[in-house]
């Protein structure tokens, strides 16, 4: 349950983001963010907010974890759209690594939805986000973040 007690704190973050997904391009928009993790029912919720100063917006994260299931839920919320995505990404933890699945809207079109925490250490972690058209079968990562804890 305390999975995501690893995120709590301050940190500096690297975006590279595809800027056409699901287009064959490999043009990435790399920009740098900030996030404030904290850690809610012993360890059994997390939240953060990250901003990205550059971009001019800012996003939040919701994540629950249902002790019957043994799963997290994850909830994201932006700014530039005003609104919560009520369809949660589900998964867990094995080890340091982390993965949750979910549905997905691209340029009007569903499309599943993969994200992965990898846990590198203390001080630095990774998030990647990936699309899927085909059932899963294979997988086009377009946003990638890496952590680094500030002092």
């Amino acid at each position: 349950m305390n999975d995501f007690d690893f995120l709590a704190g301050t940190w500096d973050v690297v975006n590279r983001r595809l800027v056409k997904p699901l287009s064959g391009s490999d043009e990435w928009d790399e920009f740098p963010g900030r996030s404030v993790a904290t850690r809610h029912f012993d360890g059994a919720a997390s939240f953060d907010e990250i901003t990205f100063p550059t971009k001019g917006r800012h996003g939040l994260t919701v994540r629950v974890y249902h002790p019957g299931t043994r799963q997290w839920s994850i909830y994201w919320g932006s700014s530039a759209s005003g609104t919560l995505d009520t369809r949660p990404m589900v998964g867990g933890f094995t080890g340091d690594r982390g993965e949750f699945h979910g549905e997905e809207t691209h340029e009007g079109r569903p499309v599943r939805c993969r994200f992965v925490w990898t846990v590198i250490g203390a001080d630095r972690a990774r998030w990647e986000q990936a699309f899927s058209v085909d059932e899963g079968q294979t997988w086009e990562t377009n946003w990638t973040m890496d952590f680094t804890r500030t002092s």
